[in-house]
């Protein structure tokens, strides 16, 4: 068995106490909260900006709705492919978890508390991308631009308030995992 005595002793190499995991993890979520599926932060404030003050700035919100109509698709899963992809990855996410919590293994415990919150922060995604979408497919109805994109907005700024509510916890359990972690293995052990 030295193939799988490989793999345990590659899941157990050092990570909370290493700079670059922290940098992983602060990285990964600074990267994360530049975008709104997809769409630039900058242009949903700016179209913000534009439904608050009484004049219209048609520019913004149509640059908003164009945004969306080229990201939304990407985040289109059929019933098929998101069970698929939900089975795989809680499958994997959950042995990780085994293997870290159950077995004490500290690669597979940082993996776990790196990779759990994505995996939430892409269904959230999913899911804002699926209340937007029937928005986008009421363009052309009797609904003004003005009503779809004051609607579009309020659910994208509360995603994004969402989400760094959901970063802020992450990186928050993660270092006090890694701050317990570094208490009851002092020699990495």
């Amino acid at each position: 068995m030295p193939q799988i005595d490989g793999i345990i002793s590659f899941l157990d190499s050092r990570s909370f106490g290493t700079i670059w995991y922290w940098l992983v993890v602060i990285g990964m979520w600074s990267v994360s909260g530049r975008n709104i599926i997809g769409v630039p932060v900058e242009i949903v404030i700016r179209a913000r900006r534009a439904m608050s003050r009484d004049e219209m700035d048609g520019s913004a919100l149509v640059s908003l709705l164009d945004w969306l109509s080229l990201t939304l698709p990407r985040w289109q899963l059929g019933r098929r492919e998101g069970a698929i992809f939900l089975g795989v990855t809680v499958f994997l996410v959950t042995s990780l978890a085994g293997l870290g919590f159950g077995h004490d293994l500290e690669m597979a415990q940082a993996l776990t508390l790196l990779l759990l919150p994505f995996l939430i922060l892409f269904w959230m995604r999913v899911r804002l991308a699926y209340r937007l979408t029937p928005l986008l497919q009421n363009e052309e109805a009797d609904q003004q631009l003005e009503t779809i994109a004051r609607e579009a907005i309020r659910r994208m700024i509360w995603h994004r308030r969402l989400v760094t509510l959901l970063s802020i916890l992450a990186v928050a359990i993660t270092a006090l995992w890694g701050v317990l972690w570094s208490l009851m293995h002092p020699n990495g052990m």
